[in-house]
């Protein structure tokens, strides 16, 4: 058994068919059989059950298939490395924000990684934090641009800023301007995800420590823009960083809040799965992230944060 027949099996499993497979790969049909029928033979296993409807795998091809998916990826790593220390940077890169992230970082970002990697297939995937430490525990991604959640698994983080958390509301609150007491939080509607995300969890958390008994007005864990759309039609109040609202606060749709007594802030890290050693090339990534969020800051198009210098940053091993 070699990385060619692993690779034939795992496009096997993946299409569902031995006929797809072949159509797929440009090889003729009876060839793939065969050469499955003597990868069986020499593991002594059946791989596929099969239909005149296509394959599916057995117990024993799920155990492979999770074999094969671990070669691919050391492949692609191994080559992605060689490519880096020629200067040509990853062949694909896969990085991940959740949604505020995303929006203020991608499209600059975009711009940059394209420039300094005009051969590199870049991929931008936006999703919440338990979906993304997911995504970086399968190999799916790269590195991922989030904040550092209260559970963090088998990831590593080099700290990247800190971005103040405020109360946001509608235009037609009646506060002041300035900052509010996180106990203020007491007593507004507001409108948070359930309790494992993560703004609904440092509520809570404040709540706690603070002793005062959040109002929940309404739950939504749908996307950030749902949620501003409920408070921009009075629902309520919620809480999130100054830059998811930017736009709304200066077109005076929303006002925002800074919340103090403490101050309260969030950390945005960079994060990598932590049983994989980083590839060079995927460090030179990362300083170009930090880069840019620096420009981003320095000109004012994320507001409310604070950048974390390289050298005050967690080291390589997560520690």
């Amino acid at each position: 058994m070699n990385s060619d027949d692993l690779e034939l099996f795992a496009r096997v499993a993946k299409a569902g068919s031995i006929s797809r497979a072949a159509m797929e790969l440009g090889a003729n049909q009876s060839t793939i059989s065969r050469r499955i029928g003597m990868l069986e033979t020499e593991l002594g296993v059946r791989l596929f059950r099969r239909s005149g409807r296509g394959v599916w795998l057995t117990e024993h091809g799920e155990q492979l298939l999770g074999y094969a998916s671990t070669l691919e990826r050391t492949l692609h790593e191994a080559r992605d490395a060689m490519r880096s220390t020629v200067g040509l940077g990853p062949a694909r890169l896969c990085i991940a924000a959740q949604p505020t992230v995303a929006r203020i970082m991608f499209g600059s970002l975009g711009h940059t990684l394209k420039a300094r990697y005009p051969n590199t297939r870049v991929r931008f995937i936006e999703g919440l934090a338990s979906h993304i430490l997911g995504w970086l525990a399968d190999g799916e991604v790269d590195l991922a641009i989030m904040y550092v959640p209260e559970h963090p698994g088998a990831t590593q983080f080099d700290l990247l800023l800190s971005e103040q958390v405020c109360l946001v509301t509608p235009a037609s609150f009646t506060q002041p301007e300035g900052p509010v007491d996180v106990r203020t939080l007491g007593k507004v509607p507001l409108i948070l995800p359930s309790t494992h995300h993560g703004l609904r969890v440092l509520v809570e958390t404040l709540a706690a420590k603070h002793g005062f008994t959040p109002d929940i007005a309404l739950e939504c864990d749908g996307s950030i823009s749902i949620t501003k759309r409920l408070v921009l039609e009075n629902c309520g109040c919620t809480v999130l960083p100054w830059a998811s609202v930017i736009e709304e606060v200066a077109a005076q749709r929303l006002k925002c809040y800074p919340l103090h007594n403490p101050v309260i802030k969030r950390d945005v890290a960079l994060a990598w799965p932590q049983n994989r050693v980083m590839p060079e090339g995927l460090w030179d990534v990362a300083h170009l992230i930090r880069a840019q969020a620096a420009e981003l800051i320095g000109r004012g198009a994320w507001p409310g944060t604070t950048l974390h210098s390289a050298a005050g940053a967690l080291n390589r091993s997560g520690g």
